[in-house]
């Protein structure tokens, strides 16, 4: 699972197990994220919090 976070300009990858979570990777990005998901490739699609905002499409190497 991947989760935006506002206020530190981030990405974070959360690893859920049961009922337990933990942080396992985390990318410093130059804009806020308002949303994140993922698209049936794989790719992650994230959505910027900002007026005009951007759509923004992540891919593995």
């Amino acid at each position: 699972m991947a989760a935006g976070v506002l206020a530190s300009l981030s990405l974070n990858r959360i690893v859920i197990k049961g009922a337990s979570t933990k942080p396992a990777e985390r990318w410093n990005l130059s804009f806020r994220v308002r949303d994140v998901e993922q698209a049936p490739d794989g790719a992650l699609c994230l959505l910027e919090d900002a007026a005009p905002g951007g759509l923004y499409r992540l891919t593995p190497k």
